[in-house]
């Protein structure tokens, strides 16, 4: 039997490699790491979001590759209402949230919102 350990990283297309790498750098402190031929990805903590510019994919990938498909919970250190903070600073509007969910350990509390192709973006902490 196989036994996943961890995400190492996962891939969203996009529009432009440009705006995501704005948007989640300046909204929730990710780093841009160029790596390969000049790829970009976002990292944070020991895992990164590789990007692929729609398009322009690299093989292989994504069977029907689109921007605005994602749909994924990021756990943040910092607590959620300095999230939701920085989140009203920087005018990005609250889908939904905060909310009760169930993370992959237990139970979390969310806020959601949108990147710049309307990924939807969770960002959670686990609740006490």
């Amino acid at each position: 039997m196989i036994r996943i350990d961890h995400i190492d990283h996962f891939v969203l297309t996009v529009a432009s490699i440009d705006a995501t790498c704005a948007f989640y750098t300046s909204v929730l402190g990710m780093t841009v790491q160029t790596f390969g031929e000049g790829r970009k990805a976002l990292t944070f903590g020991e895992q990164k979001i590789n990007l692929h510019q729609v398009g322009k994919e690299f093989e292989p990938k994504a069977h029907t590759p689109k921007a605005g498909s994602g749909d994924f919970c990021l756990i943040a250190s910092t607590p959620l209402d300095e999230v939701i903070a920085q989140l009203q600073r920087l005018n990005v509007p609250i889908e939904l949230g905060p909310v009760p969910r169930t993370g992959a350990t237990g139970p979390i509390r969310s806020v959601y919102f949108r990147d710049p192709d309307g990924n939807l973006v969770e960002v959670s902490n686990p609740a006490p």
